[in-house]
């Protein structure tokens, strides 16, 4: 229960600034809005399925803009927890009686509110256009898209824990492991057996993000029994594990 209680107060701690100068809020919220400017001209003259010759190209193309989404903003989480770190705020926060567990699970699902949000912006805006919402399929993908977006958070404050002393470290790792993630996912292009070099192919197989990028399409074209949701369930909750573990390692050991 006092996990709960911590996890719930640091949660509030985290998303209770933005709140209250909700400046910074309302510009991250602006991300879905340039997404749809930048894409929706390109995918109206794209053709079905975004090139993959099924369905509407919205249907191929949000889940992917939704993970694309979920990994850039996680991915730089803990770029906060370096401010803090600088600024004195994290040391006082650890010698405080909260659970260091619910620290780290506070602060990444104040990450993950903000980017459910953009992604119900997303699924209203598209809502007049001809992408087929299937709701207990969007659900679905949401939630998943909370476990991707939990262990991605984590980790990110992981390697911001591990840097505090050589914060040029973060960014560094952050970008060096970011790119190749996005790109070799198939968020923004198709990357199939016939249209990929074979060596490409491989290393997007060998993608965590792929299989979630894959289940989430096929969960929003309201399929779930399917081998690939399974797949993109399994990646999701081992990087959600992975993260929380290290996470709570980190947040353990660090010291004041």
């Amino acid at each position: 229960m006092k996990v709960i209680t911590d996890t719930r107060t640091a949660f509030a701690r985290e998303l209770g600034p933005e709140l209250r100068q909700p400046a910074g809020l309302l510009f991250t919220m602006m991300l879905p809005f340039l997404f749809l400017a930048l894409f929706a001209p390109l995918l109206t003259d794209m053709g079905a399925g975004g090139g993959t010759g099924t369905g509407s190209p919205w249907q191929w193309f949000v889940p992917g803009m939704l993970v694309l989404l979920g990994l850039s903003a996680t991915a730089g989480a803990g770029a906060s927890l370096l401010n803090e770190m600088s600024s004195g705020a994290f040391e006082r926060m650890l010698v405080t009686p909260l659970n260091r567990a619910s620290m780290l699970v506070g602060r990444a699902l104040k990450e993950v509110v903000v980017l459910l949000a953009q992604a119900v912006l997303i699924l209203v805006l598209l809502l007049p256009t001809d992408f087929r919402l299937h709701p207990l399929g969007a659900l679905a993908g949401l939630a998943l898209l909370t476990v991707f977006g939990v262990g991605i958070g984590a980790l990110s404050f992981t390697l911001a824990l591990h840097s505090r002393k050589q914060q040029t470290l973060f960014y560094g790792v952050q970008q060096v492991i970011f790119f190749p993630l996005l790109l070799l996912s198939g968020v923004l292009l198709p990357i199939t057996e016939a249209s990929a070099p074979a060596w490409l192919y491989v290393l997007s197989r060998i993608n965590p993000v792929t299989y979630v990028v894959e289940a989430e399409r096929t969960l929003f074209d309201g399929r779930f029994a399917e081998a690939g949701v399974l797949y993109g369930i399994v990646a999701a909750a081992a990087i959600a594990v992975l993260g929380v573990v290290a996470g709570i390692r980190g947040m353990r050991n660090a010291t004041v």
